[in-house]
């Protein structure tokens, strides 16, 4: 019996409004982030799903303008029954969010699934998600932000590489498309660096990196979000971070806060397992008011030099329009001098 056949057999069959219990920690006991499990190579003529697993999504033209995108590239899309939904800041009660994923990894005419935005929430749905219908229907995943929750969560459990990069919202730039080409049409194994932009300039003032420490490193390429990985520190929904490059980003959060959350991930042990470590951009962080505040340098100097691993800030990665589209789970090496993450390896099946 294959394992999709015994899958079936045990019952694992999205409904449109699934329960919020799953027996199935034991299955994945032996699962661990060195298993890795590809989706498939996108093409022109397949069809997009478009969930929202986190916040409400609060205009009609989100949704427009997300199914305009994804047209362009030449993909049909299909919406998620209950993207319109809205539960207090959330789109939708979980049971609507999880039917909604469950629904798109579940369809065979859907080959990849985007996140219209991120917001809040996704974090909830983790104890409940169906991850061996996952692991059976390995599909593209797309999104970044509250998404990191699921990207985590779904290495962890079933090995798949999903990718952080733009939701639907997001401003999708000429050079955000060509990496989505790139990345899921052709399926290359790219080197991420930093655009190279002087304008009327002597030396390069805008998007510049900053070394922390020199040197190169390789590893598995894991991360996101700093407030989601800090908040799934002692959870069973990240995966080992043994050897990895750590990539993080950050937006409005106030300095305080942001050396709180390096300050958990220094304490539960993650920090001290990395082998590199990119930062992206803190957009809008600022300094706590009152009696002053540390720098975001100051902070990185902190808890990152110190470890003497090769280490980079400045990355394009997080809330900003020019943004990489990772793959979470990949094994990438990355230059601390040349600012630069380059995949060592294909991430989708052809």
């Amino acid at each position: 019996m294959d394992k999709r056949t015994f899958l079936k057999s045990l019952g694992f069959v999205a409904s449109s409004i699934p329960t919020l219990t799953f027996a199935q920690e034991d299955f994945f006991d032996t699962i661990g982030h060195q298993t890795k499990l590809l989706a498939q190579v996108l093409r022109k003529g397949d069809t997009i799903g478009l969930i929202a697993p986190a916040g409400v999504i609060d205009t009609e033209e989100s949704i427009v303008l997300t199914k305009e995108i994804f047209e362009t590239f030449g993909f049909k899309v299909k919406e998620g029954k209950y993207i319109r939904s809205r539960y207090g800041n959330l789109a939708g009660k979980d049971e609507e969010r999880l039917a909604d994923i469950h629904s798109m990894f579940s369809d065979q005419e859907v080959k990849a699934i985007v996140c219209i935005r991120g917001g809040a929430g996704a974090s909830r749905l983790l104890p409940h998600i169906d991850y061996p219908l996952i692991a059976a229907n390995p599909k593209v995943l797309l999104g970044y932000s509250d998404i990191t929750a699921l990207i985590m969560a779904l290495f962890k459990k079933t090995g798949l590489v999903s990718f952080h990069g733009a939701v639907g919202i997001s401003t999708w730039t000429n050079a955000v498309a060509q990496s989505f080409e790139n990345q899921f049409f052709l399926n290359k194994t790219t080197t991420f660096t930093n655009p190279i932009d002087k304008g009327d300039n002597f030396i390069q003032y805008k998007e510049r990196i900053t070394t922390l420490t020199s040197g190169q490193a390789e590893g598995i390429l894991l991360g996101g979000n700093l407030t989601l990985i800090s908040g799934l520190c002692g959870s069973d929904y990240l995966p080992d971070f043994k050897n990895a490059i750590l990539f993080l980003e950050e937006i409005d959060e106030n300095i305080e806060r942001v050396d709180r959350m390096f300050c958990q991930l220094k304490l539960s042990g993650i920090l001290d397992q990395i082998k590199g470590f990119v930062f992206g951009k803190c957009t809008d962080c600022s300094p706590t008011a009152g009696y002053g505040s540390l720098t975001f340098e100051q902070v990185l100097n902190d808890y990152i030099k110190p470890l003497g691993i090769p280490a980079y800030s400045g990355a394009m990665i997080g809330h900003i329009a020019n943004q990489f589209i990772l793959p979470v789970g990949a094994q990438v090496r990355i230059d601390a001098d040349q600012g630069t993450i380059t995949l060592l390896e294909k991430v989708l099946s052809d």
